[in-house]
């Protein structure tokens, strides 16, 4: 999408040059206007395309736009693929994933202490029992 169709999608001048500010009040007035939850069943079709055109136009201009492009650049990869990229470019997967590995570690383990204390006191509630056989 070329920066002058956005513009006037969200309803700015072709030549015009909003700020980040204005954009975004300009991008929320006009989702409210055309969110596809609020029209009939018969037209909802044609709501969503007008919603993700105006999403599109609303990338754009961000992305476009001059002080925070950069930054915005970066937040749109982090939030559309859900990985940063440092080093370089090089996806650093070693920061998300060894974390997870310790919480998944750590679960297993306190599960495992839970079953064993359960076992014991099972075992003192009736000695003569064996949870093993039917």
């Amino acid at each position: 999408m070329q920066g002058d169709e956005a513009r006037l999608l969200l309803g700015f001048p072709p030549n015009s040059r909003p700020t980040p500010s204005q954009i975004k009040a300009a991008y929320r007035k006009k989702v409210w206007e055309s969110h596809p939850d609020l029209f009939p069943l018969h037209q909802k079709s044609l709501a969503e395309s007008k919603f993700k055109m105006i999403a599109e136009a609303y990338t754009c201009l961000q992305s476009g736009s001059g002080g925070g492009g950069s930054f915005s650049a970066t937040y749109l990869h982090v939030v559309r693929t859900g990985v940063p990229k440092a080093h370089g470019g090089r996806k650093n997967r070693a920061l998300i994933q060894i974390p997870f590995l310790l919480i998944v570690l750590g679960t297993v383990g306190l599960g495992g202490l839970n079953a064993t204390r359960a076992y014991r006191k099972q075992k003192e509630a009736c000695p003569s029992h064996n949870p093993f056989l039917p």
